[in-house]
């Protein structure tokens, strides 16, 4: 689950993605166990799983509950570095147009919070590649975070669409419209609707909005104010020392036949 993008082609990832995998696996969101227990089901078996633009690992161990194996990759070295281990997942630098996976054996190909940087034809044909007959193909992200305070929830949404929006990069918008708009050449099957749920303190609501890439894209254009603006702001209204307040983010996930 990375929102990284592709690499540039020499393999290298675009420096305006935040690469910082350690603070990524801190206070990036884990999917509702719902999302594997699903696309296990869906699946010919439960053999070999591939999470491709895998992140930290947060889709990818949970998909480890349900397959005896994950091969689990993202171009970020940072990201693989950092992340989360599983005696069923193997995790690897690659990148989804160039998969080091044997044709025919995937049950499962998943990508997480990554399809939108993707050449998806290409990694299109590297999943149909590496399927099995009748493997699944699952595209899965998840949307705007809203806040269970209306104040708060006004702040976020000034910084998210007018401060920082400028600053998000054009595929931004396929996250938000939940892959409704993407390319899926596939016949569908319709996926159940699910939301993440979690009580957030203070240092954990920043700490998540600082992973963003449009965060990290407006400091490297000399725009750090916007952010330290924003933490400024959301400190005062969120009061009670910094108390967890409940969030949720929308989850979407477009399921196909190989």
């Amino acid at each position: 689950m990375t929102d990284s993008p592709a690499t540039d082609g020499s393999g290298n990832v675009p420096s305006n993605w935040f690469t910082g995998g350690a603070e990524y696996a801190q206070f990036r969101p884990t999917y509702p166990p719902q999302v594997a227990s699903f696309l296990a089901e869906l699946a010919p078996s439960t053999g070999v799983a591939v999470d491709v633009g895998c992140g930290t690992g947060q889709l990818s161990t949970q998909m480890a509950d349900c397959f005896d194996r994950v091969l689990a990759f993202d171009p970020s070295r940072s990201q693989i570095a950092a992340a989360s281990p599983h005696p069923n997942v193997t995790y690897e630098v690659a990148s989804a147009e160039d998969l080091p996976v044997a044709d025919g054996t995937a049950d499962l190909v998943t990508a997480a919070q990554a399809a939108h940087w993707f050449d998806l034809p290409a990694f299109y044909a590297q999943a149909r590649r590496i399927a099995v007959p009748g493997a699944v193909i699952a595209l899965v992200s998840y949307g705007v975070l809203r806040i269970g305070d209306a104040g708060l929830q006004e702040r976020f949404g000034r910084f998210y669409y007018d401060e920082i929006g400028p600053f998000w990069d054009p595929e931004r918008r396929l996250v938000d419209e939940g892959y409704r708009t993407i390319d899926f050449p596939f016949e569908e099957v319709t996926a159940p609707v699910l939301s993440i749920d979690r009580d957030l303190d203070l240092d954990e609501f920043l700490g998540y909005v600082g992973t963003w890439s449009a965060v990290r894209k407006a400091e490297e254009q000399g725009r750090a104010d916007l952010f330290q603006a924003f933490r400024t702001d959301v400190a005062e209204a969120w009061g009670d020392s910094g108390r967890p307040r409940q969030v949720s983010w929308p989850v979407a996930v477009r399921v196909g036949k190989l």
